[in-house]
């Protein structure tokens, strides 16, 4: 029963994770969003001590239940396992774990967060992995798929999809995702859960923990006759059956070794403070009829969190109207733009983790991931496919981390950003001598006003109020010169209110 209520929670946590991160429509944020701020690492960053103190605790009590309950990657580790042992039975067995390895690269993902390289951090952070691996590799998939499916619903004149536009956002971070899902998958599918235990830091910062667990799987020595069928289905290789002890920092709770057992010598039992050591036989005291009750308990808590966790139609946001405009060149920014929110371009980079969930729920698409190499796979502003909308705070309400800080739409109204610059040698005005007031037509701050040209012509050309611009990326966007816009925005280093 218990490995079957595990199994239901991972079930629905990675569902609506996927999905989540799959979204292009920005509804299911507003149900299921909590589950990315609930993820250990975001809530670092953010400062969310409310869940920080939650999951220590849920970690002192039962164990790195997070690791098979919570984390995406975690659980989807555990299905590249599940379909490995169909083909081959018990393959696992008990191996020494490399602490060495372990401690190395958690000082070292700790030490790369505390200098602000929280971008090559996130290369092993689990969450952030797990995002962009949905995004670049399984987005464009699901989007084809929607895409067909509109397709068929169109011929029946039905409007129950709507096609969206399939595109890799960024050949680095798809090469990058590609190499560590091909990576990941490989130690899944040959040694289970190789990578929590070896290279994850959040599991080893919980492993840390969970050896003062008050529940653990223990191991009954009168009961136990050594046959290892316990060590041969422990994907996190921590069960040692000669010496009968369990490595309870690298258990994963999943358990997989209650059923196995046909002695009964292994259950998950409380077991107090008193059970800190690696030997399982000094916490294999007989269960009382308390402990049971409190085993119900839990049993009874997991089973309504599963019942509680539904999903409710919402109404499918408007499609907003946009100039359907040739793609243009991106300029070449000196200083790259962050959303309103994003405060100045150091808080960012300090707190973004790169998990691309802004990037799939931009309703404008104009979030991609950063090729430079400081700020590699970071959400910066391109316009080349729409602008930031003044109305528009989803990145904000959806980053996990606190890169992007809440902010209302009459906030974001009055943040500078960045200012738009005229260059004049690209304008259609003056290159084609053709009347155009494009960027102060379409210009939401009233920041562009069009003033006499000045070359014997009725002409007039665009004139930019810096300090009343907000950088929204609107005048870009709508500017028709080709290759590059006349108009663009230029970032600022450090945001400010007008």
């Amino acid at each position: 029963m218990l490995k079957k209520i595990r199994v239901i929670l991972a079930a629905v946590v990675f569902a609506l994770l996927t999905l989540l991160f799959l979204d292009f429509t920005g509804t299911l944020h507003a149900w299921f969003g909590a589950l990315a701020k609930i993820q250990l690492v975001p809530a670092i960053l953010a400062l969310n001590v409310g869940v920080m103190v939650a999951l220590v605790l849920l970690t002192l009590i039962f164990g790195r239940v997070y690791c098979s309950v919570i984390c995406p990657l975690g659980i989807a580790q555990d299905i590249v396992g599940w379909f490995s042992r169909k083909q081959k039975k018990a393959r696992y067995g008990f191996k020494k774990a490399h602490n060495w390895l372990r401690y190395t690269l958690m000082f070292l993902f700790i030490g790369l967060m505390a200098f602000g390289l929280v971008s090559i951090a996130a290369l092993i952070e689990p969450y952030s992995t797990f995002g962009r691996v949905t995004t670049e590799l399984f987005g464009p998939i699901y989007g084809g798929v929607n895409n067909l499916l509109a397709l068929l619903a169109a011929h029946w004149n039905s409007y129950a999809f709507y096609p969206t536009e399939v595109y890799i956002k960024s050949l680095p971070t798809f090469i990058m995702a590609a190499v560590l899902f091909v990576l990941i998958f490989v130690l899944a599918w040959r040694g289970g859960r190789t990578w929590c235990n070896t290279v994850c830091p959040v599991g080893m910062l919980l492993g840390l923990i969970s050896k003062y667990a008050l529940f653990k799987p223990v191991i009954d020595t009168t009961k136990c006759n050594g046959c290892t069928a316990c060590a041969r289905k422990c994907k996190a290789h921590c069960i040692n059956p000669q010496e009968h002890e369990i490595d309870y920092s690298r258990c994963v709770v999943c358990m997989d070794c209650l059923g196995n057992c046909k002695q009964g010598a292994i259950d998950y039992k409380f077991v107090g403070w008193g059970c800190k050591n690696r030997k399982a036989a000094a916490c294999s005291a007989p269960a009382k009829a308390e402990i049971d009750k409190t085993r119900r308990g839990f049993l009874t808590a997991g089973a309504l969190l599963a019942a509680t966790t539904t999903v409710e139609a919402k109404k499918r946001k408007a499609e907003v109207a946009m100039a359907n405009l040739e793609e243009k060149k991106a300029p070449n920014r000196e200083v790259p733009l962050k959303p309103a929110g994003a405060q100045s371009l150091k808080h960012f980079s300090d707190k973004c983790i790169a998990c691309q969930l802004c990037v799939t729920q931009c309703p404008s698409h104009i979030l991609t991931p950063s090729t430079s190499a400081g700020t590699l796979m970071q959400p910066e502003l391109s316009f080349k496919k729409g602008f930031c909308r003044p109305t528009c705070t989803t990145c904000s309400e959806v980053c996990p981390a606190g890169a992007i800080l809440p902010v209302t739409p009459e906030q974001k109204s009055s943040i500078q950003i960045g200012h738009a610059v005229w260059v004049r040698e690209n304008c259609v005005v003056v290159t084609n001598e053709d009347s155009c007031g494009n960027c102060a037509r379409h210009c939401p701050a009233g920041a562009i006003r069009m003033v006499p040209a000045g070359f014997g012509t009725n002409l007039k050309v665009p004139a930019v109020n810096a300090e009343r611009c907000i950088g929204c990326g609107s005048c870009e966007y709508h500017c028709p010169a080709r290759p590059y816009s006349a108009i663009y925005v230029v970032g600022h280093e450090v945001h400010s209110e007008k």
